[in-house]
C-alpha cells in the first residue's frame, strides 16, 4: 500500500527552526522525485521544494530559498525539510508528495501520491 506520512510540524516563534519528515511506504519512494508543498488558510496549495531521486537536483520556491533545505535518505525511504528562520507567512499545512518522474518539478499535477499534511504555525 502506497503511503506518505509527514511529521515534525508544530507551533514556533518567528526565527525558530523545525525539521519535517516524510516517511514513504510501498512504491511511493523508489526512483521518484519528491516534493514539499504547503497550503495556508484561504490560499491555494503552493510549491515549496523538490528533490530528485539521486538528490543531485533540488528546487526551491523563491520565498524559502536560503532558509529551507530539502534532503532525502533513500535507504530509509525518508525525505526531510529543514525550516530555518521561520516567518509568520510560513504558517501552513505542509504536504509531502511523490512524483511520477525521476527529476523534480514544481508542478502539482506531476505528483502522484500525497501525504495528509503536518501543520506548521509561526507566531510573531
Amino acid at each position: 500500500q502506497e503511503q506518505l506520512v509527514e511529521s515534525g510540524g508544530g507551533l514556533v516563534q518567528a526565527g525558530d527552526s523545525l525539521r519535517l519528515s516524510c516517511v514513504a511506504s510501498g512504491r511511493t519512494f523508489t526512483s521518484r522525485a519528491m516534493g514539499w508543498f504547503r497550503q495556508a488558510p484561504g490560499k491555494e496549495r503552493e510549491f515549496v521544494a523538490a528533490i530528485s531521486w539521486s538528490a543531485s537536483i533540488t528546487y526551491y520556491a523563491d520565498s524559502v530559498k536560503g532558509r529551507f533545505t530539502i534532503s532525502r535518505n533513500n535507504p530509509k525511504n525518508t525525505m526531510y525539510l529543514q525550516l530555518n528562520s521561520l516567518k509568520p507567512e510560513d504558517t501552513a499545512v505542509y504536504y509531502c508528495a511523490a512524483s511520477r518522474l525521476v527529476v523534480p518539478t514544481k508542478i502539482t499535477w506531476d505528483y502522484e501520491y500525497w501525504g495528509q499534511g503536518t501543520q506548521v504555525t509561526v507566531t510573531s
